[in-house]
């Protein structure tokens, strides 16, 4: 059976298409937080995760879900069934396109001129999620066990958020990365502790030798 995951990937693929070729398309879905102020559009929360700036920006982020969504789904399902596992994983990965961008409506509700899309906060809420159930896996790039990776990502998004030096929605990262662990933590803790009891054996066994099994 084809995995929600993949699912995800199609539809926000199809989306994305479209609106390279019709931006008026982009504008109405786009999120626009002053548009969800005075016009009451709220739906921007989230229909703005499924559009992306271009092919490139596309790319990485559903590269990014491919490569570590099938992994949490399959975790999401082990802990809930797979109908309930499904349907939670899909909830996690909407609900993490809305609650990393409340940060950025809270700053820019006033400000006109702001808007954003992409995936980019679900996507790393997926991430996180994998970095809880393996601590100490390797990722390719950068070299670094995932956890390491987690605190530097964290670290390194709070500060170019802070200095506002370019184009990337890091406020979005920062909170997506945040919410994908505590949706996790939570998630788990209720439906099956034993799998945080067994991510808690992962982290305390340690770093291991890149690409050990």
């Amino acid at each position: 059976m084809i995995s929600l995951t993949i699912i995800i990937i199609v539809v926000t693929v199809l989306i994305s298409f479209q609106s390279f070729s019709h931006p008026a398309m982009k504008g109405d879905l786009v999120f626009h937080p002053v548009s969800i102020k005075e016009r009451g559009q709220v739906y921007r929360f989230l229909t703005h995760g499924f559009l992306h700036a271009d092919y490139r920006h596309l790319g990485f982020n559903m590269l990014t879900l491919y490569l570590f969504g099938e992994n949490v789904e399959a975790i999401f399902n082990l802990g809930a069934g797979p109908v309930l596992g499904k349907t939670s994983f899909l909830f996690f990965y909407l609900t993490a396109i809305v609650a990393s961008s409340i940060q950025s409506y809270i700053r820019y509700q006033d400000f006109s001129g702001y808007s954003a899309l992409g995936a980019s906060g679900a996507t790393t809420a997926v991430v996180f999620s994998a970095v809880i159930f393996s601590p100490w896996e390797w990722f390719i790039f950068p070299p670094v066990p995932a956890i390491i990776f987690a605190v530097l990502y964290i670290y390194y998004s709070n500060y170019m958020d802070k200095q506002a030096s370019d184009n990337i929605g890091h406020n979005a990262h920062l909170w997506g990365a945040v919410y994908g662990l505590i949706f996790t933590i939570v998630f788990f803790g209720i439906m099956k502790p034993e799998l945080l009891n067994y991510a808690l054996d992962q982290l305390l066994q340690g770093p291991k030798l890149p690409f050990q099994q």
